[in-house]
């Protein structure tokens, strides 16, 4: 899943987008997706401009990655889109570097992978610290209210035998216990689950997109499962209280490569941040995970609904 994108075509990739922010003057009024008010191709005020817009190796980021680029096309935008690049370890550098211009991000997973022993836990407090803690190279854009945060799940079962209902109760219990989650859960929290909550577990397996089901059927018997993940319902798996706060604020939040962005691309991301709820997020997943629809169907529906498209 990783990619790779030779020197040549990112030097062209950021010429393309720098000559794209030339002109000044703020961004036009009305809906920053109405392609009528849009100024000139090459225009920062308006549209015009190139993005290449990358996302993470599964189904939700996919959506909002289908989500950017279908509003920025309204908009005039040239867009490419990467889609399944695989994890945050093989995309953020891309952004950095400027092969990709935008990625959908969740904000307190990208403060813990530039800074793990960070202790921001709300929205504000987390998009304060990635505002320091970012290079001068990336640059992140309203957060939406829309929150999909990390869980330690387990089934409803293990609950009720167990008598656990928050991740301080799982520390009792979690040596006889095999967890499950993405290839790079272990290396990103092993050690902050133990320092934080005393949690040591029998084993880790790599489970990634299967875990809710290896949950349900018992091969592991908690899990990393995202809180917005049709499948915990449909499992009947019970995400764990995290009382210390363990996992920050996710709140999805577009992260940009500075040079490359122009004021059309804020504008436009924006406008979608300030639509995009947890509820519309949870609707939009269920339509993909149950229904089969295919992600940028679904994002083109939510994009007109919302007067976005």
């Amino acid at each position: 899943m990783r990619r790779t994108y030779g020197i040549a075509g990112v030097l062209i990739s950021a010429m393309l987008a720098l000559a794209a922010c030339g002109g000044g003057g703020g961004a036009t009024g009305g809906n920053p997706l109405d392609t009528s008010s849009a100024a000139p191709s090459g225009s920062a005020s308006g549209g015009g401009g190139k993005a290449v817009i990358g996302s993470f190796d599964f189904d939700e980021s996919v959506l909002l990655g289908s989500i950017y680029a279908q509003a920025l096309e309204a908009k005039g935008v040239q867009v490419e889109e990467k889609p399944r690049i695989g994890s945050r370890e093989a995309v953020y550098d891309q952004v950095k570097s400027g092969g990709l211009t935008i990625v959908p991000e969740y904000n307190g997973n990208l403060l813990a992978f530039i800074d793990l022993q960070n202790t921001a836990a709300t929205t504000d407090e987390v998009n304060a610290a990635l505002k320091e803690k970012l290079p001068a190279e990336l640059e992140v854009l309203d957060s939406s209210p829309a929150e999909d945060k990390d869980s330690l799940s387990i089934s409803k079962d293990t609950q009720t035998k167990q008598s656990i209902n928050t991740i301080e109760d799982l520390a009792k219990v979690s040596k006889n216990m095999i967890v499950g989650g993405p290839p790079e859960f272990k290396k990103r929290w092993e050690a902050k689950f133990k320092e934080v909550y005393g949690l040591e577990f029998k084993e880790w397996k790599p489970t990634g997109p299967t875990t809710a089901d290896a949950i349900k059927d018992g091969s592991i018997q908690v899990g990393n499962v995202f809180t917005t993940d049709p499948k915990m319902t449909a499992n009947n798996l019970v995400p764990l209280q995290d009382p210390k706060n363990i996992f920050p604020a996710q709140n999805v939040t577009p992260l940009l490569n500075k040079a490359a962005a122009t004021d059309t691309i804020r504008t436009t991301l924006n406008a979608i941040s300030a639509k995009l709820t947890t509820q519309s997020l949870l609707d939009m997943m269920q339509k993909i995970s149950v229904n089969k629809d295919e992600p940028a169907t679904v994002a083109k529906e939510w994009l007109t609904t919302n007067g976005l498209g």
